[in-house]
């Protein structure tokens, strides 16, 4: 057998863990490099998703910044990324992030999305599940995001985005959480290279840009996640990642990142 015949070797500690519930093993073994992500189906009842979007509809949707983020994507809520000056939390943040608290609170639901999904992710972890801080302050919970055209390459980590710690705590891991409140027929996917930034990669930066061209991925081992929903995924955005465009429908999802400090808590942050 010829060495181009022969399969190329997989990492078996790069997949995907499909289960019925979020459990203490799966966050470990994401913090240790062991998955590459975690799925659970039917996180919230269909049912619910339909609430939440119901809710959202009476919303309007603001785009990102369209001159960092292209293809544009549109959200509802306040990331912190929004108000990052020189690798710091800009001041413009705190009064945005209580903007954001209130306009969530009119939606009139009955219960918090984010704290549904906080909740299921700490039913089995021993620590606590909270809402990160900053110099005292809660961060905002998360976002409602819908990237209908996807999202480029990129990868997500406070640490190099940040300028000493982003939250009180500091945090020895990071984990990215979605939750599928709308599929599109097709597309739509999430694909997770097993890449994780080196500095030559900044060759393939797009100009003024969050991503870059996928060509900074070369021939890396990948997974792809097609979302369903009510679906939650959690994954290491260390990773290199990206979403595909959507057809025939919005991708509407739940998001925020979490960390894990050094209490052995489980951190969150829009």
């Amino acid at each position: 057998m010829s060495a181009h015949s022969q399969a190329v070797p997989r990492d078996p500690y790069f997949s995907v863990a499909t289960a019925p519930a979020f459990t203490r093993e799966h966050i470990a073994d994401l913090a240790a490099g062991r998955r590459a992500a975690v799925r659970v189906p039917g996180l919230l009842s269909a049912a619910t998703c339909a609430e939440i979007l119901h809710a959202l509809e009476s919303s309007p949707f603001e785009s990102y910044g369209r001159q960092r983020v292209q293809p544009p994507v549109m959200r509802f809520g306040v990331g912190v990324s929004d108000h990052r000056t020189n690798g710091a939390i800009a001041d413009s943040y705190w009064p945005s992030a209580d903007a954001d608290r209130k306009a969530w609170r009119s939606l009139g639901l009955p219960y918090d999305p984010f704290a549904l999904c906080r909740e299921a992710l700490g039913a089995d972890w021993p620590g606590t599940v909270a809402v990160g801080t900053n110099g005292g302050r809660e961060l905002t919970p998360g976002v409602a995001r819908e990237p209908n055209y996807g999202f480029q390459v990129h990868f997500d980590e406070a640490l190099r985005e940040f300028q000493g710690n982003l939250l009180d705590s500091p945090l020895v891991a990071q984990f990215a959480f979605n939750l599928y409140l709308a599929v599109p027929e097709t597309g739509g996917e999430t694909v997770i290279w097993r890449h994780r930034w080196h500095p030559a990669d900044e060759a393939h930066r797009l100009p003024q840009s969050y991503g870059y061209a996928e060509t900074v991925v070369g021939d890396a081992e990948s997974v792809e996640v097609r979302p369903t929903v009510g679906e939650a995924l959690l994954l290491d955005p260390r990773n290199f990642h990206a979403v595909r465009p959507s057809e025939g429908g919005r991708r509407i999802a739940l998001g925020f990142s979490m960390g894990l400090s050094i209490t052995g808590d489980l951190l969150t942050w829009g």
